[in-house]
């Protein structure tokens, strides 16, 4: 069984919940994004958003939530690669920095969207 396909998708799915486990212990920007992602799921039950309007809301939460995981492994890669200054991993890291500004100013537009008829 251990080195079955099955097998092999479980132990793959264990490295994965490891490594999201690893981005919330020691993530500042991860834990942030968690935390709102509570808050709005709280907002959601507050207000009594929709099935639809929920599966934006998650839709988001995962876009965020993985755009900046992805932007920490770049980060930690490109550091490893070349830990002094330089500008070709500045440019590397400052793309995948705006990767993650992409999906949370999309996910802040999800909210607004969301929200804005309740709260009006």
């Amino acid at each position: 069984m251990k080195n079955s396909f099955l097998g092999k998708r479980i132990r793959g799915g264990g490295y994965a919940m490891k490594g999201a486990w690893l981005l919330l212990r020691h993530e500042p920007s991860i834990q942030v994004q968690f935390v709102i992602s509570i808050l709005v799921c709280i907002a959601g039950f507050y207000f009594d958003i929709s099935r639809t309007e929920w599966i934006f809301q998650f839709f988001a939460i995962g876009m965020v939530m993985s755009a900046e995981g992805l932007n920490t492994a770049v980060e930690a890669i490109a550091d490893f690669v070349h830990p002094d200054f330089h500008t070709k991993i500045g440019h590397i890291k400052d793309v995948a920095a705006g990767a993650v500004f992409i999906a949370a100013i999309i996910a802040v537009i999800i909210a607004v969207l969301i929200y804005y008829p309740y709260l009006s």
